[in-house]
């Protein structure tokens, strides 16, 4: 079996960092879904691709991975870049401005 190990980034419909913290252990599929002619949902015999465990650490992940015979790749997370202001609204209106107030 072929799993893969990352940690997951944030949604992007929140700018906060709850459940990022941890590992994930995915499975990968190992059949293409399939579109049920009488209903047309979409399917697939693979119920491994179901399945993702949840661990504190990379290291529990990948022991897990080890001890049961799976073939994981772990992917690294990328680091974020600091988002970093200058400054507030009351700044535009400061007396010590440097240079010309403008829209």
């Amino acid at each position: 079996m072929r799993a893969r190990i990352f940690k997951p980034a944030r949604t992007a419909m929140s700018s906060g960092t709850a459940k990022t913290r941890g590992w994930v252990l995915e499975y990968t599929r190992s059949s293409a879904r399939e579109i049920d002619p009488l209903m047309g949902w979409t399917s697939s015999d693979d119920t491994q691709s179901q399945v993702r465990l949840k661990f504190d650490t990379k290291e529990a992940a990948v022991a897990y991975a080890k001890d049961h015979g799976i073939d994981a790749l772990v992917t690294e997370p990328k680091p974020r870049k600091p988002n970093i202001r200058a400054g507030g609204y009351g700044e535009n209106f400061a007396t010590n401005r440097r240079g010309a107030w403008t829209h």
